[in-house]
């Protein structure tokens, strides 16, 4: 699936192929509607809209373009899921229940609590390593630290590993400096490797730690139409092209709730948020300020909203704004 919709405005593109016309696929009135609503969120950048594995609307009111790489915040830690899916069935690692001391080897730390050895990856992709938080009030001193990943370790544990979701981009950044270390490549490097190339996306590299270590979880750089093709990955069972790019099973596996968010009250499993919209289970990533994928395998759509990620914080209410134009999509026909 590729970007064949075009973008000849800059308010807005609306492609409807005969060739996709079915009961289920947005009408022109649904994708209008959705436009005027969109209208109501400054804030919002982007808009995109695939349906059956082609790009069918478009919509832009400011900010980076659908072509175009912008901060997509905490939605990082979806696209690390699928390089780590990408690793397993490359066999960089094991499985997702290999511990990440394994993956770690000489370059962890000594001196930690003895329960570090009991995280898994797993625990890793579904924010259950039980340390203590660095998302929230914690993030400014840990991103400060000189060492994000021994500070993120040297945290108290505050649950066992695989007990509640305690959502921490430390969590997600000690991914990354598992899969570094694993593989003897950089997180940029496998990401480009097992999840650019064979999407034909764009994946440019992002923000690194002090030693070096791509941020795990934030501030990767993927324009909106390569979210798209995130999102068909996975809505094609980890497929692309006849090509296995996800392990067989990850996708069910990534979509099983193994937490649930304090905040929105949503199953959490490996990177991807799952609820309801509309009655039909969706699946959905996120990131700070309005950065977000959907994808609603019932109805072959996925979808991508970019927003401004720059400070202040519309806060949680504004994803369930961002919810709400998804599910007026899927009432709608």
């Amino acid at each position: 699936m590729r970007a064949t919709a075009l973008l000849v405005s800059l308010a807005v593109v609306s492609l409807l192929p005969t060739a996709y016309a079915a009961a289920n696929e947005p009408s022109a009135h649904a994708l209008q509607t959705l436009n005027h609503q969109t209208r109501q969120l400054d804030r919002v950048h982007n808009v995109i809209v695939a349906y059956d594995g082609e790009i069918i609307h478009e919509f832009h009111q400011g900010g980076p373009g659908v072509a175009s790489p912008t901060n997509i915040k905490s939605l990082s830690k979806t696209v690390l899921a699928a390089i780590t899916g990408a690793a397993i069935e490359e066999g960089i690692i094991e499985s997702v229940e290999q511990p990440m001391a394994a993956l770690f080897g000489e370059h962890l730390p000594a001196g930690l609590d003895p329960r570090v050895e009991n995280i898994t990856v797993a625990h890793l992709l579904a924010q259950q390593a039980g340390l203590e938080r660095t998302s929230g009030s914690n993030y400014g001193a840990w991103v400060a630290s000189a060492n994000w990943v021994n500070d993120a370790l040297s945290r108290p544990f505050v649950d066992e590993p695989g007990g509640r979701m305690l959502y921490s981009t430390g969590t997600s950044h000690l991914l990354s400096a598992a899969l570094t270390h694993a593989s003897g490549e950089t997180t940029y490097a496998l990401a480009q490797r097992l999840l650019g190339e064979p999407l034909n996306i764009s994946i440019p590299p992002w923000l690194r730690d002090p030693q070096g270590i791509y941020f795990g979880g934030n501030d990767m750089q993927l324009s909106p139409r390569a979210l798209i093709e995130v999102g068909e990955l996975y809505r094609n069972d980890g497929m692309m092209e006849g090509q296995r790019i996800l392990p067989e099973g990850w996708v069910e596996d990534s979509w099983t709730p193994r937490g649930i968010s304090q905040w929105t009250g949503d199953g959490y499993g490996f990177g991807w948020f799952i609820t309801q919209l509309a009655e039909t289970p969706t699946y959905y990533g996120r990131g700070y300020g309005g950065q977000a994928l959907y994808v609603i395998p019932e109805r072959a759509m996925t979808v991508v909203i970019t927003s401004d990620p720059t400070p202040p914080s519309p806060g949680g209410q504004f994803q369930q704004r961002l919810n709400q134009l998804v599910e007026g999509l899927l009432d709608a026909y």
